[in-house]
């Protein structure tokens, strides 16, 4: 069991405390005690897992520590974590909202329509929503690119594999989710043309027992090269054991799978987290729709593995830099799906829109999107 932190609470705790607090508010008053010259911005944030020590909340709990550490007094922070289903975090963003927080951060694509629906209620709050595709005046969004990570995963991929057989676990598949997992495959083809990628989802973000499984599964039918995007270690451990290559998601997961850890595209969310909260302190914030990848930080290669030659990292170094410069495009056509027909025009590029509503695989995938 994780050791208890003041800093996290589940949602008895958090109305527990709004209760509490009010009451001591009016107390202070009628005592006559002297107001605060300012009120520290109040801020809540809902993780959709427990947070561990890596994967995707965990790197949001990072974004969180880097308000504290860059604001200080001039924010209060509430943490909430497991708001996974639907019914439950409709009545916590509601609840968060009437308790006084002027800032609320939802962490996962399963957040939006509670989001959206507490957000018409409490015009006044300002809301941000990680994975979020629908906006309103105070409802922003802000995602990852996490398509130029896999890629460049995929390139490595390519080069490592022997028998040119991927596997992808996926949590849900989401386009936040198919989109790279296909990027996966189009990194490896582009050095290896004739690789191909099987994909399990699980339907859940955080159930470490089934990803063992898929990731198992997958090794049995051939492929030696694992990549997990789900928010436990599980796919590179399992990889670990069976002696394959995993790819880790969100954190660096080497120290699970220390021999046979091939990459991770980590995400950064500090400077998404900062600069909503500056922006509302303020007085600028405004509703915006920020996707950022490599260029900007929010998706970084963690160190690749020692076996890698060292012109196939040196080849991973350049195509990095030209995806940061625009000229390598992931999504660059010819691209076909996986019936043949041809998504991607030879010459054309998969716009922004088309990337962020993937809802089919590229040819030499394989797997279930129904």
């Amino acid at each position: 069991m994780r050791p208890f932190d003041p800093n996290v609470l589940d949602r008895r705790q958090m109305l527990a405390g709004l209760g509490a607090t009010g009451a001591g508010l009016a107390a202070a008053s009628l005592a006559g005690s002297p107001a605060r010259a300012a009120a520290p911005l109040k801020i809540a944030v809902a993780y959709v897992s427990p947070i561990s020590d890596i994967g995707w909340t965990k790197q949001h709990s990072l974004g969180v520590e880097a308000i504290k550490s860059t604001f200080g007094d001039k924010v209060a922070m509430t943490v909430l974590e497991n708001i996974a289903n639907p019914q439950d975090a409709d009545r916590t963003f509601r609840d968060l909202a009437a308790g006084g927080h002027q800032l609320i951060f939802g962490t996962s694509f399963s957040h939006g329509t509670p989001l959206q629906k507490v957000a018409r209620q409490f015009p006044k709050v300002k809301f941000e929503h990680c994975s979020g595709i629908v906006h309103l005046p105070n409802l922003g969004t802000f995602e990852a690119k996490y398509y130029e990570g896999t890629y460049l995963a995929g390139v490595a991929a390519g080069k490592m594999s022997k028998t040119g057989k991927i596997g992808f676990v996926g949590g849900f598949p989401i386009p936040d989710i198919v989109g790279p997992a296909n990027a996966l495959l189009l990194g490896a083809q582009s050095v290896n043309p004739a690789a191909t990628c099987s994909t399990i989802f699980l339907n859940s973000w955080f159930d470490p027992g089934k990803e063992k499984d898929a990731a198992a599964a997958l090794i049995a039918q051939g492929c030696d090269v694992i990549c997990g995007m789900t928010d436990t270690p599980s796919s590179v451990q399992a990889a670990e054991t069976a002696g394959v290559w995993g790819i880790g998601y969100a954190s660096d997961m080497s120290k699970f799978a220390p021999t046979k850890h091939l990459t991770a595209f980590t995400l950064d969310w500090t400077s998404e987290y900062v600069g909503a909260t500056r922006k509302v302190l303020e007085g600028t914030w405004i509703s915006e729709e920020r996707w950022d990848g490599l260029k900007e930080g929010v998706v970084k290669m963690s160190p690749y593995n020692a076996a890698i030659p060292d012109d196939v990292k040196a080849m991973l170094a350049a195509k990095e830099e030209a995806i940061k410069a625009g000229t390598l495009q992931p999504f660059a056509g010819e691209i076909k799906d996986q019936k043949g027909a041809t998504r991607v025009a030879a010459g054309g590029v998969l716009d922004a829109k088309g990337i962020r509503s993937i809802n089919w695989f590229v040819k030499g995938m394989t797997g279930n999107l129904g």
